[in-house]
């Protein structure tokens, strides 16, 4: 990826595909980070990248963290090795010096446009003899070093599209390969760099394709063997509109922030594209990887639908939740959200114990999207006991205490087996036994002694998260206040 910002779901999948198809086959995975482009490098972004990487759990196997044989892992680091490469070039008479200033190149630009042809360069300096490069470089002139495009390129099988090919000659100018500050253009880093790096496949974006032929050629210039290529289709919105970076909706770090897993977002980047033998919601990264097929990518763009992201999510907290190793987690990380957004409320510490949150956790299980969603008002009376005076209660109903003792016994033999359905059954059982309260007044009146709102979850779901011991406390409280 490029330090140009944030790592964003396209470069998410592009990385996610690239390290399912290094595990399938026992392979390493590399990052590389490319910042050959000094004046769009954003401070920290190269860690940044890294670091959602390994939040989303496909740690590259060599990076700029982690180090590897083949280092350094950063482009600019490498400036020498382009350098050299570039000379060879020139002196095999397969690239060439360009003095062309930018305000020629701009004019040729605009000329372009105003024929409405695609810019192009001219290839004026292709043509420059060794005594007219020699004159200008003692005149101190700046130059860059362009390849030359040779016609006639050789077609090759692309891991998804197929056999192509493009006559990248007929429509392009002789491409930039070093640029007069000494950095080189992703033209020519990433065949030096695959080289050197023993790269064996690449897996890239769609928009790649038309370049791949001036890359073949570049291979064949330095006489070396290229790795195979596959490119991915473009990820797109379910409207087929690009997916927008502008409000931040697409980076991880957003989605790490409002608490999603990373599994869900594994999950869904690669079921709306192809490449799997099964087309599932719920997949872990180990199914992925067994599922994975090159072959099964086809060419039509991916349709993301991120309404679509919480259903997702549901179903990786779920199977968290399921999991004791990964409950013991999601345990406390709920008790830090209930300090964070109850902390300057009495919140009781009995409701931080760790039985009583994962019990909170077993029953909401397939209920909730997000762990977030247990901290919010709706949930606010799992938290903080509400503090109910029998004033209040009485203005509900006069049969406060006969209530209370018909809950308080029910609790006590239905503890074992509370549901929300026998509990719904049971309350309308209840309330036939009192003499003149309805059994909306009832009900109003018991959610105010558990929750102390009027509105929210039922009452008898409100009663099974909170489990028959802190209903039962609860209604103690109420009737002595």
């Amino acid at each position: 990826p490029t330090t140009t910002g944030f790592l964003h779901l396209g470069g998410l999948r592009t990385a996610l595909y690239n390290y399912i198809f290094a595990k399938k086959y026992q392979g390493t995975f590399i990052l590389r980070v490319e910042d050959t482009d000094q004046n769009r490098v954003v401070p920290g972004a190269a860690e940044g990248i890294e670091d959602m990487l390994d939040w989303a759990g496909i740690p590259p196997d060599e990076s700029p963290g982690r180090g590897g044989p083949a280092g350094p892992y950063v482009q600019s680091l490498r400036l020498e090795l382009y350098r050299r490469a570039s000379a060879a070039l020139l002196d095999s008479g397969a690239a060439y010096r360009c003095f062309c200033t930018p305000q020629r190149l701009e004019l040729l630009r605009r000329e372009a446009l105003r024929s409405q042809q695609t810019p192009r360069y001219d290839n004026r300096c292709r043509h420059l003899t060794p005594t007219e490069v020699a004159q200008k470089l003692s005149q101190g002139l700046d130059c860059v070093i362009r390849f030359r495009l040779e016609k006639g390129v050789e077609p090759f099988q692309d891991l998804v599209y197929g056999w192509n090919k493009h006559e990248v000659a007929e429509v392009e100018g002789d491409p930039v390969i070093l640029k007069g500050d000494g950095f080189p253009t992703y033209h020519l880093a990433n065949v030096v760099d695959d080289h050197y790096m023993g790269i064996t496949h690449v897996l890239r974006g769609t928009e790649w394709l038309a370049s791949t032929s001036k890359h073949l050629l570049l291979y064949k210039a330095f006489g070396w063997e290229p790795p195979q290529f596959g490119h991915l289709p473009l990820l797109l919105n379910k409207d087929g509109a690009k997916l927008s970076k502008r409000q931040g909706d697409i980076f991880l770090e957003r989605f790490a922030r409002d608490g999603f897993l990373p599994e869900a977002l594994l999950d869904i980047v690669t079921n709306c594209g192809s490449g799997f033998t099964e087309k599932q919601m719920g997949r872990t990264l180990e199914e992925l990887i067994s599922q994975f097929e090159v072959g099964r990518i086809t060419t039509h763009s991916a349709l993301l639908d991120l309404e679509a992201l919480p259903e997702f999510n549901r179903i990786h907290l779920t199977r968290h939740i399921e999991n004791q190793g990964l409950r013991q987690r999601l345990v406390r990380e709920l008790q830090g959200l209930v300090e964070l957004v109850y902390g300057d409320q009495q919140v009781d510490p009995d409701v931080l114990e760790d039985e009583y949150v994962e019990r909170v956790l077993l029953l909401r299980k397939g209920h909730i999207s997000l762990l977030k969603n247990l901290v919010s008002s709706d949930y606010s009376y799992l938290w903080v006991r509400p503090s109910v005076s029998r004033q209040q209660l009485q203005t509900i109903s006069a049969e406060v205490d006969e209530i209370g003792k018909l809950v308080l016994g029910l609790m006590t033999r239905q503890a074992a087996a509370l549901t929300v359905e026998e509990l719904n059954k049971d309350l309308r059982s209840l309330q036939k036994q009192t003499r003149e309260t309805k059994y909306s007044s009832m009900m109003q009146l018991l959610r105010l002694v558990l929750s102390g709102r009027q509105h929210g979850p039922s009452v008898a779901e409100m009663m099974v998260t909170l489990g028959a011991e802190e209903v039962c406390g609860r209604i103690h409280r109420a009737l002595s206040s």
